[in-house]
Order: C-alpha cells, then sequence, then structure tokens
C-alpha cells in the first residue's frame, strides 16, 4: 500500500478528518474527533497506528510476526503499528483501519452515531 493510498483509504470513512496536531509529518485520522489511525505517511516504512480489540491485537501480532506489533507510543493492549509497504497483504491493511473505524465509532455517543448514518 502507498502512503496515498492509505491516507485515501483513512478519508473514504464517514465523517474522517486528517489533522496534524503533533507535526506537519504526523499524519492522524479521526471521526469525530476521535482518533482511529496515525501514521508518518513519509516514513520508510509506511506503518500506521491501529486501534484493535485487546483479544485480536495479541492474535495479529502472532500471525504476523514483525509486521503487526504492539502500538508504538499508544496503548498496548488497544494498539498496534501495522507495516503498510511491507509483506501485509493490502486487503488485511484495509481491514484493520475499516476495524479501527469501526471500534472508535461503537464507542461514540449514541446521537453521534446516530449522526454518522445520515447521508
Amino acid at each position: 500500500m502507498t502512503p496515498g493510498q492509505l491516507r485515501a483509504f483513512c478519508l473514504s470513512f464517514n465523517a474522517s478528518v486528517e489533522e496534524f496536531p503533533f507535526n506537519p509529518e504526523t499524519s492522524v485520522f479521526k471521526v469525530l474527533g476521535k482518533l482511529f489511525a496515525l501514521s508518518s505517511l513519509d516514513a520508510r516504512p509506511l506503518t500506521v497506528n491501529l486501534k484493535c480489540a485487546p483479544e485480536d491485537a495479541i492474535r495479529l501480532r502472532a500471525e504476523h510476526p514483525g509486521l503487526i506489533i504492539p502500538g508504538y507510543h499508544m496503548n498496548k493492549r488497544h494498539w498496534n503499528t501495522v507495516t503498510a509497504d511491507g509483506e501485509l497483504p493490502d486487503r488485511v491493511v484495509r481491514e484493520l483501519v475499516e476495524d479501527s473505524y469501526d471500534l472508535v465509532v461503537a464507542g461514540l455517543p449514541k446521537a453521534e452515531r446516530l449522526r454518522l448514518d445520515r447521508p
């Protein structure tokens, strides 16, 4: 996956935005103010921090050693750092980004979730 593809995919979700609260190099993708993906798109290798259910985080790390690791500078129970331009298929990266978005949306207040469902 290229940096452009990762950025476009993160921004394809309903109400997602890209912000730069840390520095100009670190893209923070949010939905209604809540972080679901974080990446330095110019870094090599390309990695992205993604939210993950704790039981899935451990399983994914075991299934993809070196490609999915505990979240760098994040709560390691709930976040993974995923290498997006390596051996991991793009399909898997897209599924993990979508899962992260869905987990964040599920944690939003009901009124905000309903607002996302409106066209």
